[in-house]
């Protein structure tokens, strides 16, 4: 199959510009408005719940990740460090943090925005990290509004029905407690037609992804950080859907036409942890003039959420926000990533520690080591932070990646 330069997605790229301006203007025109409802939400849920009982949502995870891409988000920490916020603590959180002390957001240079939207209540899960709980809590007191919590049991090696029955009964809870702000009970129906729409765009995300597989590549890890947005904060949205199945027969087309996202791809990595926001450009760069893609992701393969089922909405929102890679053992994760190395072809993993996210850093416990002794996959670990610039080194990173590299293209292709 001959072998061409991808045009990176354009088509669906376009649509995406328009969907998010459309979503961040909504957003804002809620907040506006005292008959609408806006509840600030976590990225891991319950964004089904409160998507079903009406509410306009908004991620400050979302946000942080935006000060991060724009490279904003290191003059901000400090506000928050000042407050009282350890510079040890996700910087998501102490750069939006500063960032609303400092009464500034990107939002109003990317949709002329002024602020995010006042929340009328703060809903967060704990599968994904355990610091949105103090995140939200600073912003409940700041807005004098409910903060409402999903505590899940960590770093399960098997998910049992009992923290399944656990994690639903607190969403019962959660849905009690939130009908008085919401002016109504919860719709059964309605919440079984949100899951509906969040599995059905799960679903073409997941074969989005899934085209990574091809040799060569379509995408990159970098183009799934840009098109990930509508299934973190749009969720349970026919808009949602759609732009996913589109964006689907756009990949699979590239995939059909043999398009390389890097032209003369040599070796294909697998990223593992948080995306560095602000230096993305600089890894696609690099890996470009290596001729690397990466091609797949834990990262963006945790919004893939196979177990959703309209039938049974609330237990199956229960176990897909359980069943997360972030919130599983180390032994699981070693299983994961073995089976993710095969299904992609991978050479080698790149472990990004981020300096202050503990929960989504997965190379502190030995698990390069076990990966390389147990299953010959090769790794190197990358040091720097999501969003804390001061954190990355270029020149340490650039030797780190190029000594890989070399290693890799002196031995045999993995089979």
């Amino acid at each position: 199959m001959a072998t061409a330069k991808s045009p990176r997605l354009e088509a669906s790229r376009g649509k995406l510009n328009g969907l998010l301006k459309g979503y961040y203007l909504g957003l804002d025109a809620a907040g506006k408005d005292p008959a609408q409802k806006v509840a600030w939400c976590t990225s891991a849920g319950p964004v089904e719940l409160l998507e079903a009982m009406g509410f306009h949502l908004y991620f400050p995870e979302n946000h942080g990740a935006l000060l991060g891409a724009r490279r904003q988000a290191t003059g901000f920490i400090g506000q928050a460090n000042a407050k009282g916020y350890s510079p040890d603590i996700c910087s998501y959180l102490t750069a939006d943090i500063g960032a609303h002390l400092r009464c500034e957001t990107p939002l109003k240079e990317a949709y002329g925005i002024d602020a995010p939207p006042k929340p009328d209540v703060l809903v967060y899960n704990t599968s994904q990290c355990r610091e949105v709980q103090d995140w939200f809590s600073f912003y409940g007191r700041e807005f004098g509004v409910p903060v409402l919590g999903i505590h899940s049991p960590w770093k399960a090696a098997s998910i049992g029905p009992e923290s399944v029955a656990d994690v639903t009964a607190q969403l019962e809870r959660m849905a009690e407690a939130l009908a008085p702000l919401a002016g109504a009970p919860l719709n059964r129906a309605r919440l079984a037609e949100v899951v509906k729409l969040s599995s059905q765009a799960s679903a073409y995300w997941k074969r989005f992804l899934e085209t990574g597989r091809a040799r060569p590549s379509p995408i990159t890890f970098f183009d799934a950080t840009i098109h990930m947005a509508p299934i973190v904060v749009m969720r349970g949205q026919e808009a949602t859907r759609d732009y996913y199945r589109g964006l689907v027969e756009e990949a699979e087309a590239l995939v059909r036409a043999g398009a390389a996202a890097v032209e003369g791809e040599r070796l294909r990595f697998y990223w593992d942890g948080m995306p560095n926001w602000g230096k993305l450009r600089f890894f696609s760069e690099l890996f470009t003039r290596l001729k690397v893609c990466a091609v797949a992701s834990t990262y963006c393969l945790s919004w893939v959420f196979d177990e959703l089922d309209y039938k049974r909405p609330l237990e199956s929102m229960a176990e897909a926000n359980l069943k997360v890679f972030i919130n599983r053992s180390e032994g699981y994760k070693e299983t994961y990533l073995v089976n993710a190395v095969k299904a992609y072809s991978i050479d080698a993993i790149l472990f990004h520690e981020a300096k202050t996210c503990p929960y989504n850093t997965n190379s502190r416990f030995g698990l390069p080591q076990r990966l390389l002794e147990g299953h010959g996959i090769r790794s190197t670990t990358l040091y720097g932070d999501l969003c804390d610039l001061r954190c990355f080194s270029e020149d340490q990173t650039e030797t780190s990646v190029e000594a890989l590299v070399e290693q890799l293209s002196a031995r045999a292709p993995r089979a």
